[in-house]
C-alpha cells in the first residue's frame, strides 16, 4: 500500500462512534482494468476523427475546446471517507424527492451504509445535501468494501436520521478483480458509465507519495483517472425505429452503461479510455502536475459521466497533505493557466481501441465477481 500514515479527524461529531479516518485513496486489487498500463495499447482507427468531431462541436471556442467549459478544469468537491467497524450505519432508501431508485443496477433498498462521525457528502459540510439539484455523492470505505451513493441525503442531524435517501448505492469489493462487465452490463452505478468513483480520483496524499519515488519514471499514480464530457459531445446514434425523438445511446468498454449522450455519431462514446500523447511537452508544469500528466500517459483517463468539469480530484478535507501545500500545489485551472506551459486540450489525447460500441438497452444484468486477489496496490 502507499506509505501514507492514517490520521483521525472528528471535529464536532454528530454521531456516536468512530471518526472519519484519512489515508491513501481506495484501490482495487492488482489486475483491475483500471490499473492496466495502456501506454502501448492500440489506438482506435477512428481516434483522430473522433477527436476532430468533438473539437468541431465547439468550433471557435478556446484552445481547450472539446472539454466542458472549454478547458481541462479540475473539480475538488468529492469527499472519500474511511470508517472502521464501530461506525454507525443507516439503510439506503429511495430518493425522497424523486420517489425513485435505480434497480436492479444498484444494491437493494435497505442495504446498510456506514456513516463515520464528522463525515460529509460532496459539496456539503455534513451529511445534508440538496439532492434535488446536486450530485451529492456519498463515498465511504470500510475494510475492503467501498460504498458509493449517488444523489444522497441523510440530514444535518445524523443521530436522528433513520435512512440514507439516494438514487443509487453501489458497493464494490476492493480485494476483487471484476470481469469486463464490472457490476453488470447495462448497469449504472454512482457514476453513469457504471464505474467506481473513488478508485479513479487522485488526492494530495498519493501525489506526495508518488513524488517520493526516486525514479521520475515511477512518479505516477498507478491507475486510470475519471474524466467527464458534456452529453452533447458524446456519441449517440440516429433515431432507431422505436426511439421517438431520442437518439439511440451507446457506450464502449470499460464502461457498462451510457447516461444521456446526445452528440454526433462520430464523437467519443461513453466509457472511452483516452491516453495523453507520449510526445506531450510537460515544460512549465510542476513536479506534482507532471505526476498527473504522466498518469494520463501510462494509465489513461476514462469517460465516466456527463458534465462540464473535466477532471475530478478528491477534496483534502480528510487527507494529511493539502492541495495548497507548496510541494503538491495543484488548483482547478492547473492545466490551462500554468504560465509557460502548454494548455492541455483534447487534441493532445488519443482514443484507445477498447472494443465495439454497445447499444444501450437499460436492461441491467448484474454479474458476480469471478476472482479475488489479496495483493498490495501500486508501490
Amino acid at each position: 500500500m502507499h506509505p501514507i500514515h492514517r490520521r483521525i479527524l472528528c471535529g464536532f461529531a454528530l454521531v456516536a462512534g468512530s471518526c472519519v479516518q484519512a489515508e491513501a485513496p481506495p484501490r482495487f486489487a492488482w489486475g483491475s482494468v483500471f490499473q492496466q498500463d495502456i501506454s502501448s495499447a492500440a489506438v482506435h482507427p477512428q481516434s483522430a476523427s473522433m477527436i476532430a468531431t468533438n473539437m468541431g462541436i465547439c468550433s471557435g471556442d478556446s484552445s481547450g475546446c472539446g472539454f466542458g467549459v472549454g478547458r481541462m478544469q479540475i473539480d475538488f468537491s468529492i469527499e472519500v471517507m474511511r470508517a472502521d467497524g464501530a461506525a454507525p450505519t443507516r439503510p439506503i432508501a429511495q430518493h425522497a424527492v424523486y420517489q425513485d431508485y435505480y434497480a436492479p443496477d444498484c444494491d437493494p433498498i435497505g442495504t446498510a451504509m456506514p456513516l463515520p462521525a464528522g463525515g460529509r457528502i460532496e459539496g456539503s459540510t455534513n451529511y445534508a445535501c440538496d439532492n434535488e439539484n446536486n450530485d451529492c455523492h456519498l463515498i465511504v470505505v470500510q475494510g475492503n468494501t467501498l460504498y458509493e451513493a449517488y444523489s444522497a441525503n441523510v440530514g444535518p442531524d445524523v443521530a436522528a436520521a433513520t435512512q440514507v435517501d439516494a438514487l443509487c448505492l453501489a458497493t464494490w469489493k476492493l480485494d476483487a478483480v471484476y470481469p469486463g462487465t464490472l457490476r453488470g452490463d447495462h448497469c449504472t452505478s454512482a457514476d453513469a458509465a457504471g464505474f467506481p468513483i473513488a478508485p479513479l480520483l487522485f488526492n494530495a496524499d498519493e501525489i506526495r507519495a508518488a513524488l517520493a519515488r526516486p525514479s521520475v519514471a515511477d512518479q505516477h499514480l498507478g491507475h486510470a483517472l475519471r474524466f467527464i464530457l458534456p452529453n452533447d459531445r458524446m456519441a449517440s446514434l440516429p433515431d432507431g425505429p422505436d426511439s421517438g425523438t431520442l437518439r439511440d445511446r451507446v457506450y464502449v468498454r470499460p464502461g457498462t452503461h451510457a447516461g444521456g449522450p446526445d452528440g454526433p455519431t462520430g464523437a467519443i462514446p461513453y466509457g472511452s479510455r483516452l491516453r495523453l500523447r507520449a510526445d506531450f511537452d510537460m515544460t512549465g508544469y510542476s513536479p506534482a502536475a507532471r505526476v498527473v500528466l504522466r498518469t494520463m500517459q501510462k494509465y489513461g483517463i476514462v469517460l465516466a459521466d456527463g458534465g462540464n468539469i473535466a477532471l475530478t480530484a478528491q477534496a483534502d478535507t480528510f487527507t494529511t497533505a493539502k492541495w495548497s501545500d507548496s510541494d503538491i500545489q495543484i488548483d482547478s485551472r492547473e492545466f490551462d493557466l500554468t504560465p509557460g506551459a502548454i494548455d492541455v486540450n483534447l487534441n493532445h489525447f488519443e482514443v484507445l481501441d477498447t472494443g465495439p460500441q454497445i447499444l444501450e438497452t437499460y436492461e441491467c444484468v448484474r454479474t458476480s465477481v469471478v476472482s479475488a486477489l489479496f495483493l498490495d496496490g501500486f508501490e
